[in-house]
């Protein structure tokens, strides 16, 4: 896993594990659950908070959402990304802060220049008011010192939509009509104060029930266990968990290209300006900020998981799909109501290593090798390669694709840049390739590891992968039998 928050991740992990046991054993009740609480936190001497008593209540709900359940019990929000609000109380609540430079100066430059009385003189330095204090930051740009410095929650420096907040109190609050899911946030909270629903329990009790379950593992994820373990190394594993069969979304992928192509070549033809439909954040930022470009802009092609999904269920009646992945995002995906026949589920890697890990089943090298995509399809999941494998649709089509311009972005901050040229006229690209995770999914929040890392270990598997052309890959596969647009309907 990557190490900036190895602490929180390890409960995380901890938890999710012990959790599938009970589960799997068909023992997950409130008198187990507790005993969990205790397991982690046997006390009396508290392990990283300040008394054992703020500790179980945070494995409690975390816990809670290792369930499948909100976090807070009196809340009803339907929210994947939530708010573990025992844990949530040590950040600064005033932006603003007065350090040890303060020299207590005779100018009084900071009082001088505030507008709203916020600025005292204290005992050794000059203070700020936070109820005053209207964060405009005057008074850090007129001391000459520079000992008036800006500090931001970490949650809410990361959002890329501004969805979070904070009460009176100082606890954190997410703004669910503005929350895209992107899962930044809480990756970035020291204190492992932000959380999403997993949903494991249900999966296993589908397994245990003798569903048909299918696992969808994302195109990113190979590299992301080594460059010894690809698709036909998790295909093995997670059958050995209980999964009827595995199936990779770059398939999807394919999917999504050949369908986005066809919309392109229209777009192109009627001076329509595009946007990819593959990253559900993306999409959640057209929806929530721009409602015009979502109706009149967004491609209506679903996205790889979507597409993989509604293969699935027209192929293999009654089974239950899962998508695996790094992205927080596809949780959300999976709950809306937007999507018609989306998959059932969706969890993250480090998910995915609780379930093995509750199955003793480790991920291993295998003989042979599985791919049911193309080398374009697996590629989707990096920045820039869902253009270049709509453009490789196109070419296989016949068509010339020299005169088409792009605009690829990757990051919140990129593709609100792009969003807003398109809305106000002056994006000069004809069409937008959107993902809200710096580099693409292959950087989503729940990466398994660094990018560095992930980036070799990829490198090496995509070169074993063999040269099939997505269109007649696709001629493997009943196109005909399932819809690849959002409403579901067929063309």
């Amino acid at each position: 896993m990557i190490t900036n928050d190895r602490g929180i991740r390890d409960l995380k992990h901890d938890i999710a594990t012990e959790v599938c046991k009970l589960a799997w054993a068909g023992r997950l009740n409130d008198e187990e659950r507790e005993k969990i609480v205790y397991q982690i936190s046997p006390g009396p001497k508290p392990e990283y908070r300040c008394c054992v008593y703020k500790e179980r209540a945070i494995v409690r709900e975390r816990i809670r959402l290792a369930c499948g359940m909100n976090a807070d019990v009196t809340n009803d929000t339907k929210n994947v990304v939530q708010v573990i609000r025992p844990a949530c109380d040590d950040c600064p609540t005033s932006t603003y802060s007065v350090t040890d430079n303060c020299r207590f100066c005779l100018g009084r430059a900071c009082i001088n220049t505030c507008k709203f009385g916020a600025i005292s003189k204290g005992e050794r330095r000059m203070q700020i008011d936070p109820e005053k204090c209207r964060e405009c930051g005057m008074c850090a740009k007129a001391c000459p010192y520079g000992a008036i410095i800006h500090l931001e929650r970490p949650c809410k420096k990361i959002c890329p939509v501004d969805a979070i907040s904070w009460d009176e109190y100082g606890f954190c609050h997410i703004d669910e009509s503005k929350c895209v899911h992107c899962g930044h946030c809480i990756h970035a909270c020291p204190f492992g104060a932000i959380g999403s629903r997993i949903f494991l329990v249900p999966i296993i009790e589908d397994i245990l029930a003798g569903k048909e379950v299918i696992a969808m593992c994302a195109p990113a994820s190979e590299g992301q266990f080594g460059k010894d373990i690809g698709m036909a190394s998790l295909r093995e594993a997670l059958k050995k968990t209980g999964f009827a069969d595995m199936v990779e979304v770059g398939l999807g992928a394919d999917m999504t290209a050949a369908y986005e192509a066809r919309e392109w070549i229209e777009a192109k033809k009627e001076g329509r300006k595009m946007t990819t439909s593959c990253c559900p954040a993306f999409i959640s930022l057209l929806r929530h900020q721009f409602p015009k470009q979502y109706e009149e802009n967004k491609s209506s092609t679903v996205s790889p998981m979507v597409a993989v999904n509604r293969y699935l269920k027209a192929t293999r009646p009654g089974c239950v799909t899962v998508f695996i992945g790094p992205c927080i995002a596809k949780k959300g995906e999976t709950l809306n109501e937007f999507i018609a026949d989306n998959a059932d589920y969706a969890i993250t890697f480090g998910e995915m290593t609780s379930l093995l890990e509750s199955r003793n089943i480790v991920l291993e090298p295998v003989q042979g090798e599985y791919q049911e995509a193309s080398l374009h399809g697996k590629k989707f999941a990096a920045s820039g390669g869902v253009a270049a494998a709509v453009l490789e649709v196109m070419r296989e089509m016949g068509e010339d694709t020299e005169d088409i311009s792009l605009f690829s972005c990757a990051g919140g901050a990129e593709c609100r840049k792009a969003l807003a040229m398109l809305k106000a006229g002056t994006l000069k690209e004809d069409f937008i390739e959107g993902m809200m995770c710096p580099g693409g999914c292959v950087g989503g929040p729940s990466r398994h590891k660094a990018e560095l890392e992930i980036t070799r270990a990829r490198t090496e598997l995509l070169s074993k992968a063999d040269g099939r052309s997505i269109l007649d890959n696709l001629k493997n596969y009943p196109m005909d039998s399932f819809s690849m647009f959002r409403d579901g309907h067929r063309e």
